[in-house]
């Protein structure tokens, strides 16, 4: 995307996990989906629009555009395309996929397998330092969402719009209620753990929201700390590369993006990709300066962003929101809950158009997590939901219980 600015194309990844057809336990069989495509282990393979590539785990397979798309529009039916085709391969193994940024019942100490071929020294390297078995590692589904720019002053203005949506994230995209079969209390399970996952070392992740940093000179100083803090783990420089920052936003100067990795995998694709087009558009009108300047965007800190993302992780859609200027960053001139200030953005930014079905959904109805702690209420079993999910993903259907 290096030639891009802003808006101009999209990169969108997203993850999902393989389980057993009759049971709905994880299954280790990533590396042979991919060997059945391509007749070997790879990492990667391509399938035209889209491509398929492994991920730290067994149980996990990513589905990514296969470089920049022009339009988020046509890409909710190729990733449900190469969803069902992936199921295809998985079928003579007696599995299928089951969407959700979290396995739901999950035992990461006994069912962990993690990736053994190809590119397996970074892998290795993160477990012998952090130790993988654990759900912030091997028990983590997202969608991430890469934007371009094209110089340093594009990556100022984005850089300075994610960081204001990062924290109302989870109230959109929250998927993971359940941990070990039971509810954890908070919506989003997924990214309270994987905020805390690394913190041998707590500066890999930080707080989540990235500090207030809007040169690419003063982005590198940040990873020179990274460097310096992994250093005595990593005597081999194997993890020294700018994806070392755990941030909910990394910028990515080798290909010219800044990559948004909070968002929890929804029920099916037209699901994440309205996520993702909502997202998109509150980043995009906060960066062409809507309601608010840059100059006040850039000046926000990280406390009062990381404390309302706390709210998000544990409350999603019904955190209440009552910091006046940060609604006011938006438009809106009242206090709400991040479901009401993601209802507002949807009207105004996406009214009408392929994303509504799903967006009314969400925010009519609730987060998936929400509504997957419905379902469990009415007197569904943790599994029975789940395989209702798995059906969604397969029909291409949003989940209203």
């Amino acid at each position: 995307m290096s030639a891009l600015g802003l808006f101009e194309g999209f990169g969108v990844e997203i993850e999902v996990m393989i389980v057993d057809a009759g049971t709905l336990d994880a299954r280790p069989l990533t590396d042979e989906v991919l060997k059945a495509v391509c007749g070997r282990y790879d990492s990667e393979v391509e399938q035209g629009e889209l491509n398929w590539s492994n991920e730290l785990v067994l149980h996990v397979i990513e589905l990514k555009t296969n470089g920049p798309a022009g339009a988020l529009e046509p890409l909710a039916d190729l990733f449900h395309r190469d969803l069902k085709r992936v199921r295809d391969y998985l079928e003579p193994f007696g599995a299928r996929l089951m969407p959700t940024g979290m396995h739901p019942w999950f035992d990461p100490a006994r069912e962990t397998r993690l990736w053994p071929h190809e590119y397996n020294a970074v892998y290795e390297s993160y477990d012998r330092i952090f130790g993988c078995q654990g759900h912030g590692w091997s028990n983590l589904q997202s969608t991430h969402l890469n934007l371009p720019f094209r110089d340093d002053a594009e990556f100022g203005r984005l850089h300075a719009a994610i960081r204001l949506v990062l924290p109302i994230l989870p109230a959109l995209a929250a998927s993971t209620p359940l941990k070990e079969g039971r509810p954890t209390g908070f919506l989003d399970s997924r990214l309270e753990v994987y905020r805390t996952n690394q913190r041998k070392i707590p500066s890999l992740a930080g707080r989540v929201i990235p500090e207030p940093v809007f040169t690419r000179k003063d982005y590198e100083a940040l990873l020179r700390t990274l460097y310096k803090d992994i250093a005595p783990h990593d005597p081999e420089n194997i993890l020294q590369y700018e994806w070392l920052n755990s941030r909910g936003a990394i910028a990515r100067f080798d290909r010219n993006t800044i990559e948004v990795r909070v968002l929890d995998t929804q029920e099916c694709a037209q699901a994440d990709l309205a996520v993702v087009a909502a997202v998109t558009a509150a980043v995009r009108a906060l960066a062409e300066e809507r309601w608010v300047g840059l100059r006040d965007q850039q000046s926000w800190a990280v406390d009062p962003l990381a404390e309302l993302f706390l709210r998000t992780v544990r409350e999603a859609e019904a955190a209440v929101i009552d910091d006046a200027a940060y609604l006011g960053l938006f438009g809106l001139k009242r206090k709400a809950t991040a479901g009401e200030l993601w209802a507002h953005l949807a009207e105004t930014l996406l009214p009408g158009g392929p994303w509504t079905p799903a967006l009314g959904t969400i925010t009519g109805r609730g987060t998936l997590s929400r509504r997957i702690l419905g379902a469990l209420d009415a007197g569904g079993t943790p599994r029975e939901v789940y395989g209702r999910l798995c059906d969604c993903m397969d029909e291409g259907k949003v989940f209203v219980p």
